[in-house]
């Protein structure tokens, strides 16, 4: 893991800071529009595109290849120092500015003079004279008029209509490549505010009855009813509740409208005149480029574990890591509509040949199709039966996606038009949660962790001198060559203390080995002795895991190993649980140990359903005392009637209201969901669910 987090920070650093060999642009701050202004002010950059393919007296002529030898011209080459020092060039610019900026105090005039009459690039040299003593030299008006095209050999005045049109690009592209950055900055912005503020509505003093309704049929009511689990497996990541379908929808919605509205056709123009189609078919493909490039840094913030908006919301990491997917899936959509709108384009005019030579093209097809291998290599069947080949997969490939979009942008570019600020954002983004990976488990250094089996299927992980609550990620850098390989866990308990006697015996009756306590987690962590025993404590974590495959099979063949812990992930923890006189959990399998901490904490009525495949596990938690005092019922290689629980619970509660808390496979909490969302349509209980996602 160390190793792939340093490689891919080494990767990315080296495509922000590497340059193209060419003629350096200025650097730019922001984007346009914001903090990179565009052509201003627009009537000097006119003047400077209207006469920009003149023939100067400076200038040098190439012939064109294949006409060698033909009196038949050649193209003009000007270089910067010859824009700088040319009397007639700059006589001509100076009357045009003169002429066409008015309204443009002089300061400003020459300002532009000094930075761009020569060119945009670093190092360039100033022109010979400042634009007020070029404009003194024309000696009034000038009498030539130059047309587009030719030589340059006498101070002329600029066409009205060339400078109109050179005047009329500037303008409207210009507004349209803000409008471009100002859309995806509100595609950004709204991926965060809408969370954090859908989160801050349930501070608002709704109905109990009302919040509760909205939450079962609309929020936690799954999307597709009771084919939500068969379209999950066949991979169509369908398992989505209405509340994650609606935000989806209006991520969606809102990514068609802003790819959609306020096309401007600058007619006439410089670039394609009298071509309508060339025009639009060009600012479509930038906008759909630019929100493309403004969705990258959500879809690593979503996907991310270090994630600030799982500390601003009550939104579960699960949550989020579905939306990564969707977005990914918007952003990979447009990035192929960008590259098809271009392709096709210059196919139709026939400057494919000349451009797909080019490092931006090749860049950017190296970023498109990166995009379009992770979406499908991403499924959830790949996911499952490959996991860590998915995830190593995953990572390079998006570090070739991410640079190739930054290739893409400088190699076209450079920094002069900020393009290149959404995927440094995306850098900042995923080298943030790379580095808070490696210092949330470098803080606690090598532990050891301790190995118990409980039965064929599940071992107990116990690491001392830890202690956190929530969930971890474990690496065993010694169990296999993959050395980053590393799993999520839910921690069982944080309190660790000597076993009795009879403990031992227990242990021996039911297969187990022998084992120290395990008792919940404290509020401060700390040791001191077990509460009604008198015995010495110390702090630790537990864990349950069920050894399915790959890693944690292996782990059955081991008593100790080397372990490190990245800790400092908490389960999101609902108020309304402590709010509620009962709470209901149901439990499949290891996911008891997502749910024990709020059955310790809860202030009222806990009765716990817990459906298991063998009693091992069942007997080797409730030896450790964290069930104590909780109302257990346990359905051992036999499904829980989910229906008639919530039932029965709900006529109990009396019209009190419950909570109800599942942990355990996808289609346990589809149920839990879809009979909830019956109990409170057809009878109209408060029932409150919740389901956590941290049993692994």
């Amino acid at each position: 893991m160390l190793l792939l987090t340093l490689s891919s920070l080494a990767a990315l650093a080296s495509s922000v800071w590497a340059m193209d060999a060419g003629p350096a642009k200025r650097y730019q701050h922001g984007l346009v529009g914001m903090g990179i202004p565009a052509f201003d002010p627009p009537c000097a950059y006119a003047c400077r595109e209207a006469i920009s393919g003149a023939t100067l007296n400076c200038s040098t002529v190439e012939e064109m290849p294949g006409m060698e030898g033909m009196d038949m011209g050649g193209m003009a080459m000007t270089d910067p120092e010859c824009y700088a020092t040319d009397d007639i060039f700059l006589q001509t610019m100076a009357w045009c500015m003169q002429a066409r900026c008015k309204d443009v105090p002089v300061w400003r005039l020459e300002k532009y003079w000094r930075l761009n009459v020569p060119g945009l690039y670093v190092g360039q040299p100033v022109p010979k004279e400042t634009y007020q003593q070029a404009l003194e030299k024309t000696d009034g008006a000038p009498t030539a008029v130059y047309n587009e095209t030719g030589v340059l050999n006498v101070t002329s005045a600029v066409a009205g209509e060339l400078w109109f049109a050179a005047y009329n690009t500037d303008v409207i592209f210009g507004h349209q490549e803000s409008l471009h950055a100002r859309y995806g900055v509100v595609l950004l912005l709204s991926e965060i505010v809408v969370p954090i503020g859908a989160s801050l509505l349930r501070f608002l003093p709704f109905p109990a009855a009302l919040r509760s309704k909205f939450s079962a049929l609309i929020t936690n009511a799954p999307l597709f009813g009771a084919h939500q689990s068969t379209l999950s497996r066949l991979g169509l990541d369908a398992a989505l509740t209405r509340g994650q379908a609606l935000f989806i929808l209006y991520l969606s919605v809102l990514n068609v409208v802003l790819s959609a509205v306020n096309y401007e056709y600058a007619d006439p123009n410089t670039w394609y005149p009298a071509n309508r189609w060339r025009w639009i078919l060009m600012l479509v493909s930038n906008r759909l480029g630019i929100l493309s490039f403004a969705n990258l840094p959500l879809v690593f913030l979503y996907a991310g574990r270090n994630n600030l908006l799982l500390w601003l919301t009550n939104w579960s990491h699960s949550t989020f890591i579905l939306l990564h997917r969707w977005i990914a899936g918007i952003a990979t959509l447009q990035a192929i509509l960008h590259s098809l709108l271009y392709l096709h384009a210059y196919v139709k005019v026939g400057t494919h040949a000349a451009e797909s030579v080019k490092p931006y093209w090749y860049w950017g097809v190296v970023a498109t199709l990166g995009m379009c291998i992770l979406f499908p290599t991403s499924i959830s069947p790949m996911r499952r039966k490959a996991y860590e080949f998915f995830l190593a997969w995953h990572v390079v490939i998006s570090i070739l996606v991410v640079a190739g979009c930054y290739w893409h942008i400088i190699f076209e570019f450079q920094h002069a038009w900020g393009y290149e600020t959404w995927i440094i954002i995306t850098m900042a983004v995923w080298g943030f949660d790379r580095v808070a990976r490696v210092a949330r488990f470098a803080r606690h250094g090598i532990k050891t962790a301790e190995v118990s089996v409980v039965d064929g299927e599940y071992v107990r992980v116990v690491v001392r001198g830890v202690a956190v609550g929530g969930y971890a990620y474990l690496y065993f850098p010694t169990l296999t060559w993959r050395v980053w390989e590393n799993h999520p866990f839910s921690v069982a308990a944080t309190v660790l203390s000597t076993p009795h006697v009879e403990d031992q015996d227990s242990n021996a009756s039911h297969g187990a080995d022998k084992h120290l306590d395990i008792h919940a987690m404290s509020v401060d962590g700390s040791a001191g002795s077990d509460a009604g025993s008198g015995r010495p404590v110390e702090t630790g974590i537990t864990f349950y895991i069920r050894a399915k495959f790959g890693l944690t099979s292996l782990l059955l063949r081991h008593s100790t190993l080397p372990v490190l812990v990245e800790t400092g992930y908490n389960s999101h923890s609902p108020s309304a649980l402590a709010s509620s006189p009962t709470l209901i959990v149901l439990v499949g399998g290891v996911g008891i140990t997502a749910v024990l901490p709020y059955i310790r904490s809860h202030p009222g009525r806990v009765k716990l359903y817990w459906g298991c495949r063998t009693n091992a596990l069942v007997d080797d938690v409730k030896s450790s005392g964290v069930l104590a005092n909780v109302a257990l019922e346990v359905f051992v290689g036999e499904r829980m009637c989910i229906k008639d629980i919530l039932e029965a619970e709900v006529e109990r509660a009396c019209g009190g209201g419950i909570a109800v808390l599942v942990s355990g496979p996808e289609g346990m909490s589809d149920e839990v969901r879809r009979t909830v969302g019956d109990i409170v349509g057809r009878k109209g209980a408060k029932v409150d669910l919740f389901v956590e996602n941290f049993s692994w």
